[in-house]
């Protein structure tokens, strides 16, 4: 499965882009350094209309494709 661009931290402040390809989507990325944030969680974004916004920490997802 792809990987997401790295970040540092899962609560930036522009959208992070996601591809199809690295479906299902889940916060913290597995490529985020703080792995220990908030539980992981799944977030349904092609079902939310290409957007999604995690319920702990708030960072914004974008579909890009």
């Amino acid at each position: 499965m792809a990987q997401a661009a790295s970040h540092s931290s899962p609560s930036a402040p522009q959208p992070h882009p996601v591809r199809r390809a690295e479906l299902p989507l889940s916060c913290p990325l597995p490529s985020m350094a703080v792995w220990n944030e908030h539980p992981r969680v799944y977030l349904p974004i092609a079902e939310e209309g290409g957007h999604s916004k995690c319920p702990y920490c708030g960072t914004e997802y974008v579909l890009v494709d």
